[in-house]
């Protein structure tokens, strides 16, 4: 019944389109040709992403115009505006004119579409699928790379939201070999794309990112991602409940982009502990998923996944091909130490201080995540001047001490199963 209903509305809508275009400023006749741009997201439909980008740069108000959508994000400098539903934009090329119209509809059972509806002339249909749509899509690639806008999107679920994560290769602490091996292996795969199609190898590449929490595992997602200019989609493995829908998860994610699985120790064993009524993707699916024939879909791909314990990760998954990259995320070091200090409290020179000395013998002593320096940075007495970075040091070197005095009270105590349960 709800089928039904939703399809008359359709037919409804559909109709009301049509009507209010006869009574349009542009009114469509009968030689005109319309095209219509659903979005999608298993595979997204490029042409109606481009045309989000593409409107908005050409004059969105004119004669017809009633509403407009207004957004600023904080860290936006200017307000963007975007085309509203029922809206019309005209647009001009070589000497095609052609008409733009944004179509939301919402069915009874909460289903929510959005498409345009691209009008001309029939006679310039060739030049239109070829010429004009290739130059709309060309035009957003530009708009992407000019306001270097990301975004952070959850493949379970259509929530989207611009990556304004500050984390760049720079910024994060951590030893600079290891920063530099990951940054020109980046750079080698992006610029790559012939050799792997000559070797008849899918153009991916997966990164395995280990270690305790807190060692900025999250930090280095975003720094990879600021560095290649990528989107982020972030997949809970919790939610698939089939391989089938694993490979529609895949196929929902855009060229250059990053997939993020984290906690992928927890997800396989929670998979093999679940009982056999209860639906779930499989090992093998997940294996095909990596390196299989529907991990050729798409170009370009970067997946990441994340573990606080490596060793329990079945040995089928850590192989080249699958995590091709291994990066271990450890314990806050002195250098480390060096790039934090210069973030949180401005020092760019510790060598000459005097409390650098005493704090980088108790960091190669005590196993201390560089989450927990930054917090120890950011805490100030309310007695205490915010500015004053000595007395900072001052507090890290105290917790420091308390840190290794429990270490060493701890180290005659039996092993606890702490961090087991994910």
């Amino acid at each position: 019944m709800i089928f039904i209903v939703e399809q008359l509305m359709l037919f409804i809508s559909t109709a009301l389109s049509y009507l209010s275009t006869l009574f349009s400023p542009h009114p469509r006749q009968c030689h005109d040709l319309t095209l219509i741009i659903h979005q999608t997201n298993a595979p997204p439909n490029q042409v109606y992403e481009a045309a989000q980008l593409y409107l908005p740069t050409i004059d969105l108000i004119n004669p017809s115009t009633r509403t407009i959508q207004v957004s600023k994000t904080p860290r936006q400098e200017t307000v963007k505006v975007a085309i509203n539903s029922g809206e019309q934009i005209a647009d001009t090329f070589e000497d095609i004119n052609l008409n733009w119209l944004y179509v939301v509809q919402t069915f009874p059972s909460g289903q929510v579409t959005r498409r345009f509806e691209l009008n001309f002339h029939k006679k310039h249909k060739d030049k239109v699928l070829t010429s004009y749509l290739r130059h709309v899509v060309t035009r957003a690639e530009a708009i992407k790379k000019e306001e270097k806008i990301l975004k952070l999107r959850s493949v379970n679920s259509p929530s989207r939201v611009d990556l304004e994560h500050p984390a760049t290769f720079e910024t994060i602490a951590m030893e600079p070999d290891l920063k530099t091996k990951i940054v020109k292996d980046l750079d080698r795969f992006v610029r790559r794309r012939e050799f792997y199609k000559k070797v008849g190898k899918a153009w991916k590449r997966g990164y395995l990112l280990y270690g305790p929490p807190g060692t900025g595992k999250s930090s280095l997602i975003a720094a990879m991602a600021n560095h290649l200019k990528f989107d982020v989609y972030e997949l809970e493995l919790d939610g698939i409940c089939s391989d089938s829908q694993l490979k529609r998860v895949l196929l929902s994610t855009k060229n250059r982009s990053i997939l993020v699985i984290e906690d992928i120790d927890c997800t396989v064993r929670d998979m093999q502990n679940r009982k056999s009524e209860q639906p779930t993707f499989t090992l093998s699916g997940l294996l095909n998923f990596m390196d299989g024939l529907w991990s050729s879909c798409g170009d370009e791909r970067i997946i990441v996944f994340t573990t606080n314990h490596k060793d329990r990760l079945e040995p089928a998954l850590l192989r080249p091909g699958r995590m091709d990259v291994h990066i271990h995320m450890s314990y806050c070091t002195p250098h480390a130490f060096k790039i934090l200090a210069s973030n949180y409290l401005g020092i760019q020179d510790l060598n000459h201080h005097g409390l650098y000395g005493e704090i980088a013998g108790l960091l190669e002593s005590t196993e201390v995540t560089p989450a927990e320096v930054c917090e120890q940075l950011l805490k100030r007495d309310d007695d205490v001047d915010d500015d004053d970075a000595d007395a900072a040091l001052a507090g890290l070197v105290n917790f420091l001490k308390l840190k290794k005095l429990e270490e060493t009270n701890n180290i005659d105590k039996p092993e606890t199963q702490e961090g087991s349960q994910c």
